[in-house]
């Protein structure tokens, strides 16, 4: 047999059948839900359908939740009538729901690697486009809308077209301050936010084993900038050191044949890819995006691009439309760019080793704008107060929030950017209007955020020695 890659590996012991079209029906292991799920339900009612698998469906609100103020914290009643709903709806489909202000709630993407839901091999799908964050762990996920979700909800199945294979190698050692974030958003403006569409994308090489799991798991989340279905990284020792002793990880008898099993999760070494993309590490610097698309993002060395400068008559319109709504001129140092305020957290950048790093950055200094951190699930949080990273957060100035999704997309309609500031962000989109009506935001890593929280503008976080 020719060599297998991961991606059809994993595919084929999930096909229940095909269609004329080519179309697999594919067997759903994971379904994550959250609080922006609800047509998916009314549409399971409206069809006299049942949750097909209440025990392989796991549900947690995120999107609409506050991150202050407790359960007196709601901007509106329509949207604690979103949390509510999928409370109601778990309690009536008897499925796991981590409430609002329960210990394990979070944002989904960062709770599901965290509980041992996450597991390599596995199908997992979720109503958000960032579910290829759980490809982390070695798993195939991905993104649905409504009908989908309701599809799945009714069947534990879903009919999709095979994606092609692309490899992306990060090979080489990293220079110092330079993060999975920086990694991906160095990927996405070399190749483009069309750059992987049509593909699965699986991350490899030195660089990339060298991340931690939280390194991957930002890595894999923004694989959909870059046009992707999906990300993965294979598993390895650290992804099985990683989910051993979760709450839902396999136990006894049943790890040890789990962990047989995670170990052939692996692309074959004569396994031929669709498109291969080879990248040296020590060519990644820290880097910052300018403009409103992912694909915009440079070293934060460089200056703003002019373009007049771009031969491309579509870049060159989208470029300068680019600079007209981020109200930026042509040729400025990016570490001359002023910043309002700053955000750290979302799917992307919160978990515990990401306020551990902006942490650095932030003891025995005072950050000169607005700026909060807000954890990405109630068990994040708790560990990083035992740590003392909430203190750290505090005497810096800045706001210590409960766990939620935040400034990163604004629904809960407390945490937004006003029209016309910019944003020095964690998180994984600089659309206009992302963050807020006329929101201007500049994606970075953590430590970059926290540099810029000190400086008031787009910093170096290299420029930053730890105070102690």
């Amino acid at each position: 047999m020719p060599g297998q890659t991961l991606l059809n590996k994993i595919w084929q012991r999930h096909v229940i059948a095909t269609d004329d079209a080519g179309r697999d029906l594919l067997f759903i292991d994971r379904h994550l839900v959250h609080d922006g799920c609800s047509q998916a339900f009314e549409r399971l009612e409206l069809e006299g359908h049942d949750v097909r698998r209440p025990d392989l469906t796991f549900g947690t609100p995120d999107h609409y939740v506050p991150t202050t103020g407790g359960v007196d914290g709601f901007a509106n009643e329509t949207r604690r009538n979103m949390v509510v709903m999928l409370e109601e709806n778990a309690a009536r489909w008897k499925f796991e729901h981590f409430g609002f202000q329960s210990d394990r709630q979070g944002i989904v993407h960062v709770i599901g690697p965290e509980l041992g839901i996450t597991l390599p091999g596995l199908v997992l799908v979720c109503g958000d486009s960032h579910t290829s964050t759980h490809g982390a762990l070695g798993a195939f996920a991905f993104g649905i809308g409504a009908t989908e979700m309701a599809h799945v909800l009714a069947t534990q199945t879903l009919w999709q077209a095979r994606p092609k294979a692309m490899r992306i190698r990060v090979d080489g050692p990293l220079s110092a301050s330079v993060t999975a974030k920086d990694i991906i958003l160095h990927i996405i403006g070399e190749i483009g936010t069309d750059g992987a569409t049509g593909h699965a994308i699986e991350y490899a090489g030195s660089a990339i084993s060298d991340l931690s799991i939280e390194g991957r798991l930002t890595l894999c989340n923004m694989s959909i900038e870059a046009g992707g279905r999906a990300g993965f990284v294979a598993p390895d020792d650290k992804t099985i050191a990683y989910i051993e002793g979760k709450p839902f990880a396999p136990k006894g008898a049943d790890w040890d044949m789990a962990v047989a099993f995670w170990r052939t999760c692996v692309s074959d070494g004569d396994a031929t890819f669709d498109r291969e993309v080879a990248i040296d590490a020590a060519s990644i610097a820290p880097t910052v995006t300018w403009g409103t698309s992912p694909e915009d993002a440079l070293p934060v060395t460089a200056h703003v691009p002019d373009p007049a400068q771009q031969t491309d008559v579509g870049k060159r319109t989208r470029q300068a439309k680019a600079l007209d709504y981020m109200g930026l001129t042509p040729d400025t140092p990016l570490q001359h760019i002023a910043i309002d305020r700053v955000f750290i957290g979302s799917c992307t950048n919160s978990r515990i080793e990401d306020l551990r790093a902006a942490a650095q950055i932030l003891k025995g200094r005072q950050v000169t704008v607005p700026t909060i951190a807000v954890p990405g699930s109630a068990t994040v949080k708790a560990e990083a107060e035992r740590e003392g990273l909430d203190r750290v957060f505090t005497e810096a100035g800045v706001e210590w929030r409960d766990p939620g999704c935040s400034m990163c997309v604004g629904m809960n309609g407390v945490d937004l950017v006003a029209a016309g500031d910019r944003c020095a962000s964690t998180s994984n989109r600089n659309f206009a209007g992302r963050q807020g009506r006329g929101a201007r935001t500049h994606l970075m890593s953590p430590v970059m955020a926290a540099a810029a929280a000190v400086e008031g503008r787009i910093s170096d976080a290299r420029d930053f020695e730890p105070m102690c």
